[in-house]
């Protein structure tokens, strides 16, 4: 399979100097391999996401030079996908209702022994008449991948998961991230479970992306275990920060793409700001 990588920002806000910084680098990455490159809106959060910034990305991506393979793909076009793979877990009882609150949820992490759950939250499925009672009095839950049935599932499999990064061979530690929520009723599924099924749909080989996500790809090589998805190469980068040294976000208007070039800047200005020639 050829080199295929993609850049998938959400439309929750302009575009700034670090998602032009990732972008780049991915597309460059991608022609040196002589590749394809393509594009993809995660926009499964419909509370935040604007149709003005999605017309945004295309625009920003365009004057940067840009060029991407194939239709965009966008998330929400897709619930009915997520929710298979999904239902696909819970039928294996690899997923289970959580009825916790935040809060709750912080404090049982707080309260458990020294070294057993560190900052994660490893819970479990309620007893069967409990969980009835709170579903019958309406009670919100979210549904939580269960490490637990992770690793009765994979058995021995589980811990020799592995990924490839730019560090080398990395052993997978999906306790990093403990029993994360794949899906909540009014966020039918996760990032982590809508990325890892659009890498492998997309045919993606080479997922480039901030150093921020670096901890995800111990969950995602899990997920692409349990789903029988193909597992990509991993290649993590630097983050662009500000002038107060905190990473970029879409509320720092100053760096967006949108304003450097109202400001006059062009393409090749925005390349030597990020150092990339």
């Amino acid at each position: 399979m050829s080199f295929t990588t993609r850049f998938a920002p959400s439309p929750t806000g302009y575009l700034h100097l670090g998602h032009a910084y990732s972008a780049l680098t991915a597309f460059d990455a991608a022609r040196a391999a002589s590749g394809r490159f393509v594009l993809r809106v995660e926009d499964i959060d419909q509370g935040r996401a604007r149709a003005e910034f999605d017309a945004a990305i295309l625009e920003d991506l365009a004057w940067l030079g840009i060029r991407w393979e194939g239709p965009v793909r966008r998330q929400s076009e897709h619930m009915a996908e997520y929710e298979q793979a999904l239902q696909s877990l819970i039928e294996r009882q690899l997923a289970y209702r959580c009825f916790r609150t935040r809060r709750e949820i912080a404090e049982a992490i707080a309260s458990a022994p020294h070294g057993e759950s560190g900052e994660v939250y490893l819970g479990g499925a309620l007893p069967p008449d409990e969980e009835k009672a709170k579903l019958e009095a309406g009670e919100p839950f979210a549904w939580r991948l269960s490490l637990k049935k992770a690793r009765a599932t994979l058995g021995p499999a589980y811990f020799a998961l592995v990924f490839q990064d730019e560090t080398g061979r990395v052993r997978a530690e999906p306790e990093k991230l403990g029993d994360v929520v794949l899906a909540r009723k009014d966020f039918p599924a996760s990032y982590h479970i809508a990325s890892v099924w659009d890498d492998a749909l997309q045919g993606i080989t080479h997922v480039i992306r901030g150093e921020d996500l670096r901890e995800s790809a111990h969950l995602h090589v899990l997920l692409q275990a349990l789903l029988k998805l193909p597992q990509p190469v991993y290649r993590h980068h630097k983050l662009i920060l500000g002038p107060d040294g905190k990473r970029l976000a879409k509320r720092d208007s100053a760096a967006t793409l949108r304003a450097l070039r109202e400001g006059g800047a062009t393409p090749a200005d925005v390349r030597a700001m990020l150092d990339l020639g």
